[in-house]
């Protein structure tokens, strides 16, 4: 059986297994968004897929519906108050108060206090029926468009129906099962404006910091609706989206409108960050992958890490630039990501996420939960 780390490397592909079984999974989804998350000692230990800070508080996010959260650089941890038990994937933080979080069943969490209490903003539920409507329009704009087209026209235009027709059936077909499609990363730019991104080409859109969302996938050239992994903003304010089949989107305006670049690798992207630099972004991904790009994504290099472990999360901070990944797998570097150092950690536990902590040290989350090393991801003597 899959791990949940093997579901969120793999971008919840192992979610589309159990579609087989409709009913009793639909019954199982709905059960564990209406069961709060339990409280549990070991919740600092198990498997956490993302951790950010909020100011000075680190707050980090895992299987079972775990949230914690750390006031002395993850020396001690309190677990949230949190109203799900689904496997949660992504953080950020707006402000030192404001957070959001996402997981499986399409959640969208929402604090108020830097990550100490939690409420729902958004179900896979209410996410599907928005992207409905959505393909339902895109339906009525190509019926309108075929009617109006010339003779010679048509026939192009009735394929490319006939694909929205298609894919609406799937769409409905997926809600009758219930909420299973995964949220797999969130980004805020402030209090009211953010993006979430997951499964089968998932991305929706608040202005209102949760209150509303609008389905923001057709924005995206993404016919096939591969998944979508990683959302981040790199200095100088652009946006980017990565993920599956080697799917690099980026925005210059805030996320009103996308473009697709054209990735040196075809396989799947899990991670992207900038490097603290202008228009510079570092995308990562199987196979110890990692692109460089000076141009917000127009032109990539690909960096030799040593590495061949896919990798996951990374954290940039003046000219440092850590990654890590499965099996273990810490990449350090001290020039700005034009070069790497490769550690392997002892005991190889997945690694999933990373943000600085006390001095240079790291403060790493993953299979075994939470994990403090020295700037080079070693034990701390």
């Amino acid at each position: 059986m899959a791990t949940s780390l093997m579901c969120k490397t793999l971008g919840a592909a192992c979610l589309g297994l159990s579609m087989a079984c409709a009913s009793p999974i639909a019954f199982a989804l709905e059960d564990v968004i209406d069961k709060p998350a339990r409280p549990t000692e070991l919740a600092p230990e198990s498997l956490l897929n993302d951790v950010v800070r909020a100011g000075d508080r680190i707050v980090a996010v895992g299987e079972r519906g775990h949230i914690i959260y750390s006031d002395d650089e993850g020396q001690s941890w309190t677990q949230a108050q949190v109203p799900v038990s689904v496997t949660l994937t992504g953080i950020d933080f707006s402000s030192d108060a404001k957070g959001w979080a996402v997981g499986h069943s399409g959640v969208v969490l929402h604090s108020e206090d830097a990550g100490a209490n939690w409420e729902i903003q958004l179900t896979g539920i209410r996410a599907a029926e928005l992207a409905i409507a959505s393909q339902e329009d895109a339906i009525a704009d190509m019926e309108a468009r075929v009617e109006a087209a010339p003779e010679d026209e048509k026939g192009d235009l009735e394929w490319a129906l006939d694909d929205l027709y298609f894919s609406l059936e799937n769409m409905q077909a997926d809600l009758d099962i219930g909420p299973v499609n995964p949220f797999l990363d969130v980004w805020f730019g402030d209090n009211d404006n953010g993006f979430v991104v997951g499964a089968y080409g998932m991305l929706f859109h608040t202005k209102d910091g949760g209150e509303t969302w609008q389905d923001w996938a057709p924005k995206l050239e993404n016919p096939q609706k591969f998944h979508l992994n990683s959302v981040t903003r790199v200095a100088g304010g652009a946006m980017v989206i990565v993920g599956e089949a080697g799917q690099i989107h980026v925005s210059v305006d805030g996320g009103d409108t996308w473009e697709r670049r054209e990735s040196p690798y075809p396989g799947s992207l899990f991670g992207v960050i900038g490097t603290g630099r202008v228009n510079e972004i570092l995308a990562f991904g199987l196979r110890g992958t990692l692109m460089f790009s000076s141009d917000l994504g127009k032109s990539w290099s690909m960096v030799n890490t040593g590495s061949t472990a896919t990798l996951n999360d990374g954290m940039a901070e003046d000219d440092r630039v850590v990654l890590v990944g499965n099996g273990g797998t810490v990449l350090t570097s001290g020039n700005g990501g034009d070069t790497f150092r490769d550690y392997v950690r002892a005991d190889r536990q997945g690694l999933m996420s990373v943000v600085p902590a006390d001095g240079t040290d790291l403060l790493m989350v993953g299979e075994s939960g939470v994990t403090i090393t020295d700037a080079q991801g070693k034990n701390l003597q």
